[in-house]
Formats: structure tokens, sequence, C-alpha cells
């Protein structure tokens, strides 16, 4: 096959990863659907601006000071003086932060990227070439503590208060990934996709690709069962890609049944809702127990239609923002072409073409 052919797949992959990340931001950690379908009646099916009100909000709960809750928070007596919301991060909007019902994503425009996809452009930027750790890092701490806002969100997941607590305590970047309740998460995931694709084009092997993605995750993700869904994952996108007589369908059962011990077949067969499955059997939350098999289940079920599979995603609630770069990536390396028309709708359609592009570079 054609390198055209794999470039054209990873284009896809990363294009259709931004494409789910907006489609399901007014309704990220909704999580009750028929909330989702009060607001957004028919569900959401195209981009949408966040909603000021947000039925399920418990951004109050999170701590402004470390990862994790505010009420298991234990500063620190360097960390009791200042606030990572708003001195070191999220400058300036610490406001959003409390008072009930406030929206995760306040504020934020129909088609405009979350926070976790911006830090997939810092991926991507640091992929142009050969994958440079302190590029990353370098890049990702610019992100978040610039003093003029460099993305428009107004949260930012545990994984990134607990880094910057560190950081702001004198570790080095490159050890200041913080353990949580919530560490083995799905939003670990977001950033692995960018850098995989970019090695696999570039002609890596997949077990140099998986060790450098955990090595990759690790600085913020430091959680061995999220490093070895890591693992399944990056070798997920490794066969979609440079697959040829093999069918996606064998290739996302085949991932299920050795990593989770989960047969998608079986499951499918059910002919269960999706609220069913993603809602009942599994959790919706972040937690990548249940997030991971209810990604590789939308990817299966909605196999032949990638808009079908990130619409049932982002309708089903819960922590559908980060399932769904997830799911874009692995469904446009299926798919082979982005979602028609979407990806020009982005808010910043135009600068993440071109680091795409950079990163695809086989130079």
């Amino acid at each position: 096959m054609s390198s055209e052919l794999y470039n054209s797949r990873v284009v896809a992959a990363l294009k259709n990863g931004f494409i789910a990340d907006a489609l399901a931001m007014p309704v990220h950690w909704y999580y009750k659907p028929a909330d989702i379908l009060r607001d957004f009646p028919g569900g959401v099916q195209q981009f949408e601006s966040a909603p000021s009100f947000h039925p399920s909000s418990i951004m109050s709960l999170h701590s402004t000071s470390e990862g994790g809750r505010a009420k298991a928070s234990k500063p620190s007596s360097n960390q009791a003086a200042i606030n990572i919301v708003g001195d070191v991060i999220l400058k300036g909007k610490r406001q959003y932060w409390t008072g009930a019902n406030q929206h995760y994503h306040q504020g934020m425009e129909a088609g405009e990227n979350t926070l976790n996809a911006h830090c997939a452009r810092v991926a991507l930027r640091a992929s142009a070439g050969i994958y440079q750790q302190d590029a990353f890092l370098d890049g990702y701490i610019k992100l978040l503590c610039s003093d003029e806002p460099a993305h428009p969100d107004t949260y930012a997941e545990s994984y990134h208060r607990g880094f910057f607590a560190n950081l702001a305590a004198g570790k080095p970047a490159n050890d200041c990934g913080a353990v949580t309740h919530d560490t083995a998460s799905i939003g670990g995931l977001v950033t692995i996709g960018p850098v995989a694709l970019s090695c696999a084009l570039k002609g890596n092997a997949l077990n140099d690709i998986q060790r450098l993605c955990r090595n990759h995750l690790y600085l913020t993700h430091p959680s061995e069962d999220l490093g070895a869904v890591c693992d399944d994952y990056v070798e997920l996108l490794y066969r979609l890609l440079y697959r040829s007589d093999e069918s996606p369908l064998a290739i996302l059962e085949n991932i299920a049944l050795r990593g989770s011990h989960l047969s998608l077949i079986k499951l499918v067969a059910k002919n269960k809702s999706d609220i069913e499955i993603v809602g009942h059997q599994y959790s919706p939350a972040c937690y990548i127990s249940d997030a991971w098999p209810s990604v590789l289940y939308f990817a299966y079920r909605y196999v032949e239609d990638g808009k079908k599979a990130l619409t049932a995603n982002t309708n089903v609630g819960g922590d559908n923002v980060h399932r769904g770069f997830v799911l874009g990536t692995i469904m446009g390396l299926i798919e082979g072409e982005p979602i028609r028309d979407m990806f020009e709708q982005l808010a910043d359609a135009e600068n993440i073409e071109y680091e795409i592009q950079q990163a695809c570079k086989n130079e």
C-alpha cells in the first residue's frame, strides 16, 4: 500500500479527534441523558456553544490548589498561599470554580476545543520531526501558564492541577506527574494519538512507539493500569493504520479480547441501547476501566459511520469529550477521511490543519 494512504488515514484520525472533542464539549459531564435532550432537543448533532447552566456540575467540589477534590485537599505550607487555578494556570478564570451548576467550559463557543485537545496540539507540535519530550513539556507549561489566555477553556482536569502544584513546589517538569483517585482516566490518552501516529508514519517499530508513548503518558499520568491500556491503544492505532486484509472489526475484537477480556461481538449482539451499555453496564465517567471498553464499543457498533459513532458517544454524556477524542482518532483511521464538512467548522481549523501536516511529514 502507498504512503499516501497511510498519511490520509492519520490526517483523518487526527482531524476527527478534534471534531469529536468540540462536538461533545457543550454536554461534557452531563450524567443524565435526559438533560442533554432537554437542553438540545433530539440530542447534539452539530457543534454547539456551552450552556451557562450545567445540571450535573460538581466543579465547585474540585480542589483549586492541587489534583483531586477540595474536601480531600490538604495543602502543604508552600501551597497554602497560592491557588494553582487562577494564580498559576487558568489565570483570570478562578471565578468559574465557585457556585453551583457552573459549566466546565463556561463561555466556550460552537466549534471551540477544550484544554486537553489543546494539549494534543502541543503534542503535535512536539512531534514535528522527531518527538521531543522537552518540547512537549515546554509547550504544555506555556499553554497553561500563559498570562494571556492561550486556549478558551475554564476547566482543568485533576492531572493538570496536580502537575502544576508539583511544579510550583519546585519539582523538575519531567517529574511532576501527580497521582490522584482519577489518574487512570481516559483524558490521559488524548495526547497519545498524535505522538503514536506521527511516530508510526516515520517508520518506528510498534514496540518502540509503545515504549515512547508510555514515557510520554507518565509525564502527566503516572499509572501502570493506564499504561497497560496505552499499550493496547497504540497497538490498535498501529494495526488500523497499516491494515491490509484484516478488517477493522477483527482488529477491534482482538484488542478488546486480549486487553480487556471483552467480546465486542457478544456485547453488540445484545442489541441494547447505547445508554444501556454506556451508562448502565459501563460508567460514562472518566475512569479508564469503563471508558476504554466504552470507546471500543462505539467504534465496533458504528464501524461504518464515524459521525454516528461520535454523536452516539456525545449523547450518552459523562466524559464524552475525552472518550470522543480517542474514539474520533480510531474512526478516522478506519474511514480514512474526516467527517465531511465538520473539520472546517472548528474555530481554529486552519492552525490545527497546519500542525497536523507538520507532524505527518516523514522528514
